[in-house]
């Protein structure tokens, strides 16, 4: 089980973790870090790759970005189109008004997840840096961590 953190184990297609509480996720999207934190304590982090257009806060539905600020992890996919993924509480109400203001949609469907499932999809994002739509993308094996150890409710902050 080389890979594995001590607290994580299998259990049939998805890991159980029995580890430190993750109290938050911080996301550095300038370093290309997510942090998985207990307090101030990392528990484990990560490379990942961002939307297509990484500077600045997401605004639109389409612009690539990656939003910023504090959400919550508000569900999870198993099913995804991405090897496993858990949303992302983007928009809040303050993202809606801010799109509303300039006559368009904040877009939605925000999400923390591993590589597609589709292998063309997948070669592609093997081959460009920031490939997502706006999500936050790491690998398959560390989806699967971050999937047993993260909790629905946990703050993200997504740090510029």
């Amino acid at each position: 089980m080389g890979r594995l953190h001590p607290a994580l184990t299998p259990t049939n297609k998805f890991l159980s973790y029995d580890g430190p509480e993750v109290t938050s996720v911080v996301v550095n999207k300038g370093a290309r870090r997510v942090y998985l934190l207990n307090g101030d304590d990392i528990l484990r982090s990560y490379d990942m790759e961002l939307g297509f257009a990484p500077l600045g806060h997401k605004e639109i539905e389409g612009d690539g970005k990656t939003p910023e600020g504090q959400y919550f992890i508000d569900r999870r996919n198993p099913n995804s189109a991405y090897h496993l993924s858990i949303g992302i509480s983007y928009p809040n109400a303050a993202d809606r008004a801010k799109a509303a203001a300039m006559g368009k949609s904040p877009g939605g469907e925000i999400f923390l997840h591993g590589e597609p499932n589709n292998p063309k999809a997948r070669r592609r994002a093997a081959r460009v840096d920031d490939w997502t739509a706006g999500c936050i993308a790491v690998t398959n094996e560390e989806i699967e961590e971050i999937y047993a150890m993260v909790k629905n409710g946990t703050p993200i902050f997504l740090n510029p």
